[in-house]
């Protein structure tokens, strides 16, 4: 998977090795640059700083959830591609339409989720 020169993703995860490891794959998959925020409010604060072309979210993070994240990001900038890596799966069922990568974290599996998130 290759990104579109000038990507740039936004990570949502409280585990900040998980974190690491999510941007180093994402650089590895194209994307030029990443941020990262641990709660729903530094996500949205990230957000509107810098649009992202990708977002990546843990279920469970500091002060809420990343679907609480992703709701208000959306409120504020509308449709942003975005997928879940996270331990929490089942939290999810019923929820949402976007790919959910299971932890522990596998390059392939990150991969495919990007790619069906930048499609949807």
């Amino acid at each position: 998977m290759t990104a579109s020169p000038g990507r740039h993703a936004l990570i949502i995860e409280d585990e900040m090795l998980i974190a690491l490891e999510v941007e180093s794959l994402l650089h590895d998959f194209g994307f030029e640059t990443c941020d990262i925020a641990d709660s729903p409010e530094d996500a949205v604060r990230c957000a509107l700083a810098h649009r992202p072309d990708l977002v990546t979210a843990d279920v469970r993070i500091i002060g809420g959830t990343g679907v609480e994240a992703m709701a208000a990001i959306t409120q504020k900038l509308g449709p942003v591609p975005h997928l879940y890596v996270t331990g929490n799966a089942d939290m999810l069922a019923g929820q949402t339409a976007a790919p959910i990568v299971d932890k522990p974290l596998s390059r392939h599996a990150l991969a495919a989720a990007c790619q069906r998130a930048l499609a949807a």
